[in-house]
């Protein structure tokens, strides 16, 4: 489970500064995350990371890894850090930009995603539940809720009911309303 300590905060904007502590060591913020969308940076070797750039923190996309190798298969083989061979701390994604990016491939509902993959055709359904198992059979330290990431530029409107779907897959339950899709 990871931690937080407050270490500073300005009184003026309220920006915070802090450590965050993981299974996998602690992570100075505000930080730069690198992505490995599939579970590698591109371009970069872990030593690179590690050693050379001191990456505290690498962020790895749920959305992909399930859908190739398959979190059952990276849960097998002993979870994403020995997958990946990255000792230290990794975030996961809960596919929510996937919401966003592959927008002509979903379909948004109260439950939560129907993706068609755009490797195969194929259907997969992502709910806030199930995004849990995955990234929890990935192993991650930090997992994110499953959420609506809206495009840019955007209504006032579209960014509230985004935010209030988010909200709803959350568990909050105020902002429940019927099904609808986009």
């Amino acid at each position: 489970m990871a931690t937080f300590e407050l270490v500073a905060e300005c009184t003026k904007t309220r920006a915070r500064a802090g450590l965050l502590h993981t299974a996998h060591g602690t992570i100075e913020t505000p930080v730069f995350m690198p992505v490995g969308t599939q579970a590698t940076v591109k371009g970069l070797t872990q030593r690179d990371l590690a050693e050379e750039l001191d990456v505290r923190i690498l962020l790895a996309n749920t959305y992909h890894l399930y859908l190739r190798p398959g979190h059952e298969v990276i849960r097998r083989l002993g979870g994403l850090h020995r997958f990946m061979s990255w000792p230290r701390a990794i975030l996961t994604d809960s596919g929510g930009y996937q919401v966003f990016s592959l927008s002509d491939l979903r379909k948004i509902t109260d439950e939560g995603v129907v993706f068609q993959s755009h490797l195969d055709g194929d259907r997969h359904v992502f709910t806030p539940e199930s995004t849990v198992d995955v990234q929890m059979a990935l192993g991650s330290d930090i997992m994110m809720a499953l959420d609506e990431c809206p495009e840019y530029p955007v209504s006032h409107e579209y960014a509230r009911e985004a935010m209030e779907q988010t909200f709803a897959w959350v568990g909050s339950g105020e902002y429940r309303r019927s099904s609808w899709s986009r």
